[in-house]
């Protein structure tokens, strides 16, 4: 049984919460990566670690055209940054991943912000209503799926 994307989500943040509460920033990017890695395994997930993402475009074979920092159970993106601002590029860079690989969610955790939650964005690729958060404004709440 697949946990709720939400849930996905907060355990993935929560993670990272505890590494930056350890650690802070001033890190290199790879070595948040690792530690988001072992963390999120450790935790029960499943993660693939630069896992190269491949497309075809008007039939051509783009393989290894790009690298996922981190795959979460098969859903979830996560494209982890260490740098003292974000940038808009952070979240295309994302969400042309999530196109390309077809992945419904992503996070960009930027752990160089001294205050992670400041560097933490959620995206959710055209997909399905269950990827979008449940906390909705103006909208009917999504109808809870039990097995």
């Amino acid at each position: 049984m697949q946990i709720h994307p939400d849930d996905l989500t907060g355990a993935c943040i929560n993670a990272a919460l505890r590494i930056h509460k350890k650690f802070r920033s001033g890190m290199l990017e790879n070595a948040y990566e690792t530690f988001l890695f072992r963390t999120l395994v450790r935790d029960g997930f499943t993660v693939e670690r630069q896992k190269a993402i491949s497309f075809d475009f008007e039939g051509d074979r783009y393989d290894n055209a790009f690298r996922a920092d981190l795959i979460v159970d098969n859903r979830l993106i996560i494209e982890v940054k260490a740098q003292e601002a974000n940038s808009p590029e952070h979240a295309k860079q994302l969400l042309t991943y999530l196109r390309l690989a077809e992945l419904p969610l992503g996070l960009v955790i930027n752990c160089g912000m001294p205050r992670l939650m400041d560097g933490v964005k959620r995206m959710v690729n055209d997909l399905p209503p269950e990827y979008s958060p449940q906390l909705r404004v103006n909208r009917p709440p999504i109808a809870p799926v039990h097995p």
